[in-house]
């Protein structure tokens, strides 16, 4: 489906029916790395799983910098398009920044969050750094050349061992980037802010998703934004990467059916 978004193209998928889900992917990937998750929720949630501005079909605009910000609102605008009330907002590592960041923007629209592969803090001056080069190497070279150097960190290595073939289901994603989009957003990501207060003020349950060999984000962090978070449980994935989502779907899977019934039967459907 195609949403107008401020004169962007923004393409999603709504899906099933019930509580509202809205699932935000990662970098540098699409709303289909989220097809295991819609595939179990739609028969009793309804799913919304959009291509971020500049990723996968949505159009990204003239801007070289989209910051955090930008994203929550194209989202926001997206779910007034679909006269959606209130959701519970799912995120993997960018994706959950960007989770986080709507959180703090629109509380009163976020029932609930789940936050895998990811963590609050702001950029750190070398990290800003990286990241702008980062930003200069997608222009200069692409995706591809990046993302044969990613993927081994992406994917954790007992994964690639057992499940060698969803290297094959991500690599595809992308390469499939369009690097300036991609650029764009890597900018905006070294300006975002430290969520940790936001988050201590979140209201609504929520819940950490880590891999213990997740080459991107640390276990600590995210033990340290559970201590902070109000309602929150922890699920710890052993010897699973920066993608749990599709390196133990059955389990993520089950996660969020679980989360989802601990509040969902005390929410009207909206």
């Amino acid at each position: 489906m195609i949403f107008l978004n401020q004169g962007l193209r923004m393409t999603y998928d709504d899906l099933g029916s019930g509580f509202p889900v809205l699932f935000i992917h990662g970098h540098p990937f699409n709303r289909t790395m989220w097809l295991p998750q819609v595939q179990s929720l739609r028969w009793r949630f309804r799913t919304v799983v959009p291509d971020l501005r500049g990723y996968g079909e949505s159009e990204r605009g003239p801007a070289s910098v989209v910051t955090q910000e930008d994203f929550a609102c194209d989202l926001a605008r997206l779910l007034d398009h679909l006269s959606i009330d209130r959701v519970c907002v799912v995120g993997l590592s960018m994706g959950g920044q960007i989770a986080m960041e709507f959180a703090r923007a629109f509380p009163e629209r976020t029932e609930a969050l789940v936050l895998a592969a990811t963590f609050a803090q702001e950029e750190t001056p070398a990290g800003v750094i990286g990241r702008n080069r980062a930003a200069d190497r997608l222009l200069a070279e692409g995706v591809v050349p990046i993302g044969s150097e990613m993927i081994c960190k992406l994917i954790g290595p007992e994964t690639l061992k057992k499940q060698p073939l969803i290297a094959s289901r991500v690599m595809p994603m992308i390469c499939e980037t369009d690097p300036m989009g991609a650029a764009a957003a890597v900018r905006g990501r070294a300006l975002r802010r430290d969520y940790r207060p936001a988050l201590a003020e979140f209201a609504g349950p929520s819940m950490i998703m880590l891999g213990t060999d997740d080459a991107y984000t640390r276990l600590a962090d995210g033990q340290a934004l559970q201590a902070v978070m109000r309602d929150c449980r922890m699920e710890i994935f052993e010897g699973i990467g920066h993608m749990p989502n599709l390196e133990d779907e059955d389990r993520f899977n089950r996660c969020l059916h679980s989360f989802l019934d601990s509040f969902v039967s005390k929410t009207p459907s909206r």
